[in-house]
């Protein structure tokens, strides 16, 4: 198995408290996995870890053959501010940054390949509409526009799937399985136990530490379940510190 992502005794935390507590595990390029756990068991702050805007405490984040730049990632929709005056094609053109920089000119074959995304996840003629006035789909569909213009090896998705409708949520799986398809690795923090079992391969079970890793029928079990909720609640104090980890 070549790795896509390797995570060595991996800790990542805040002002020196751990969140994610030496994480063992290696992501097979080309795979689809969910990250599962309670809340407050460390899927985000994983996330924040592979793309560098958290440094480990502990351990390290080892990269396959792409390397950290050919990530994209996908925040919570509660991280993105909506108020800020960007138009839809002005927000799925950000994914050409790499390409072109801040001030780079889209030309006409850009223009194509953003009208291209834009109809692929079904907002066409929503290309002027402020974001602001998007429903909760619609700016979904647009944020998986501008990934699909980042043309990334990695695929990082945190809550993908929150406050949205049933044809929108069917219809970014759909994104996401051509993802698949084309041999890219996907990682999606999931809470719906019913979505991972459907459509996501594998799966990584988090409650600070690692639970269990590998086939989604063999990890997303009522046991494995139990257990994580048991470490989470072990957890105390306004900084959920964990004994353990503490120790």
């Amino acid at each position: 198995m070549t790795a896509a992502l390797d995570f060595q005794n991996l800790t990542l935390g805040y002002d020196r408290f751990p969140a994610v507590h030496q994480l063992q595990a290696k992501i097979a390029e080309g795979s689809l996995t969910a990250v599962v756990g309670p809340n407050g068991a460390g899927k985000s702050t994983l996330l924040k870890g592979v793309t560098g805007v958290l440094k480990p405490l502990q351990g390290s984040v080892q990269f396959g053959t792409f390397g950290r730049k050919n990530i994209a990632f996908l925040p919570q929709q509660s991280d993105i501010d909506r108020a800020f005056p960007l138009s839809v094609i002005e927000l799925v053109a950000m994914g050409l940054w790499r390409e072109i920089g801040p001030f780079g000119w889209l030309g006409s074959k850009r223009r194509a390949r953003i009208d291209a995304a834009i109809a692929s996840v079904g907002l066409t003629g929503f290309e002027m509409r402020p974001i602001g006035s998007l429903s909760g789909g619609q700016m979904q569909r647009a944020l998986f526009a501008r990934l699909l213009l980042q043309d990334a090896r990695l695929v990082l998705l945190d809550e993908p799937f929150t406050a949205i409708d049933a044809r929108t949520m069917a219809d970014l799986i759909e994104v996401i399985r051509n993802w698949h398809t084309e041999g890219r690795t996907v990682l999606a923090v999931l809470h719906d136990s019913d979505t991972v079992r459907a459509h996501f391969p594998q799966t990584l079970m988090l409650a600070r530490e690692l639970v269990a890793y590998g086939p989604t029928e063999q990890v997303l079990t009522a046991e494995n379940q139990f257990r994580a909720r048991q470490m989470c609640e072990a957890c105390s104090g306004a900084l959920h510190i964990c004994g353990r980890s503490a120790a």
